[in-house]
Parts: C-alpha cells; structure tokens; sequence
C-alpha cells in the first residue's frame, strides 16, 4: 500500500532478441502524486516508450508491481485493464493517431462513445475542450487541414474527454517546431490539476527541465534530476 497515486515497485523489463536478453529495468521503483508534470529523459533505446507503455497496461513487465491508487494494476484482469485504459488512463502519441476520415470533434467525441455518453453530451463537451484549446473554429476540420500543433491539441482534447486521472504523452512535442512544442508543453502545464497527474517522454532536455518533476533512465534505472 502507499499514499502516493501512483507507485511502481521493483519493475523489471528486458526483451530476448536473437540469442541473448536485452535489460531494460532493473528494480526501478518510483512514487509520484497528483497535481504533477512529469518528464521522462533519456537516450533512444532507453526505455522511455517501454515505461509508458507498462504505466498504461499495453505492456506487461517481467516482474514487479503497479500500484494506482493502491490497487497493483499488475493483478486484475485484463477485461479490468481494459475499463482503466477507458476511463482513467489516456494516452498522446508523438504521431497523435487521429483518424483521418474524422472531424475534430468527432475524433474527440469517439472515446465518449466508447464509453456509452450519450451522444449529445460527448460532443458539447467534445466541442468545449476543442474551444478551451483555440480549436473553436477547427471543430469540423479533418486532420490532414490542420497544422501540427492543431492536430496535437485534438490528440489532447481527446486525451481529456473522459477525465482520466492518468495522462500519458510519448514524445507529444516530437514532431513540432521551437515555438509550436513550447505552446504544446504549455496545454500539458496547465491541464495539470489535484486529480490529475501527467507523465511525458521527451528528447526535448529545455522543456524536460520546466516540468515539476524530471526523471531520467539511466543503466535501467530511473533517477530523479530535480
């Protein structure tokens, strides 16, 4: 058990490719609360999308626990895994992964849906966060007429709509330019909230350093820099 919303405890990874067995954790455990930004760092290869990907429950670890809200994520099953990835886990990706033959809003809406919001509230809320995030006249664009940072908002509001308590961003500034990643990097500061906490991978080392909390992998480990 532990006060912190999320905890991982003794995780560890590796991959077997050809003859022999790659490490990728060894033992890391790290405690990280609410109300939190919080960077991942570290080489290609290191483990950065690999971390998201097990904090998301896409990914299983060879040994370890998870612990959100103090239930180890690691033991229920996989229909339980499911239900958390629609309600309280959410996930941008660096390449957003919007669905081309779908509007803004309707790409926001989907996961509402999924989830069995009546279809009528899903898009005024749909439609509200798009507006929160300077996407009020891009409602019923289509991803190939937005720009890069438009479409990353989408992938965001989309990300929000169904108010999870764990957002996770695998590189969301990767593809961006200077000023369109810090206005990215911005959203991600201030969607931050006392039920929320926000976890992102990024090669980006000047705006790792302005989040509240900045960990680097290191030798399949993870170290706190600040």
């Amino acid at each position: 058990m532990t006060n912190s919303f999320l905890k991982i405890s003794n995780l560890k990874k590796s991959y077997h490719d050809a003859n022999k067995d790659i490490l990728i954790f060894d033992g890391i455990n790290i405690a990280l609360d609410k109300n939190n930004l919080v960077s991942i760092v570290g080489p290609s290869g290191s483990g950065k999308s690999t971390l998201l990907h097990i904090l998301a429950l896409l990914e299983k670890a060879d040994q370890g626990q998870l612990f959100l809200n103090n239930e180890d994520l690691f033991k229920i099953n996989e229909n339980s895994k499911t239900l958390y990835r629609r309600n309280k886990i959410s996930i941008v990706y660096q390449f957003n992964n919007l669905i081309s033959d779908l509007t803004a809003i309707d790409n926001v809406t989907l996961p509402a849906l999924i989830n069995n919001i009546d279809k009528n509230s899903a898009y005024i809320k749909a439609k509200k966060l798009l507006s929160d995030l300077s996407l009020a006249n891009r409602l019923n664009h289509y991803p190939t007429e937005l720009s890069g940072g438009e479409q990353q908002r989408v992938a965001i509001a989309r990300a929000l709509i169904n108010e999870p308590n764990l957002i996770l961003a695998d590189e969301p500034t990767g593809n961006l330019d200077h000023k369109t990643a810090d206005e990215v990097f911005n959203i991600l500061l201030n969607i931050k909230s006392k039920d929320r906490l926000i976890i992102f991978a990024t090669h980006n080392r000047e705006l790792a350093k302005k989040s509240d909390i900045q960990l680097a992998i290191q030798n399949s480990n993870v170290k706190i820099l600040n």
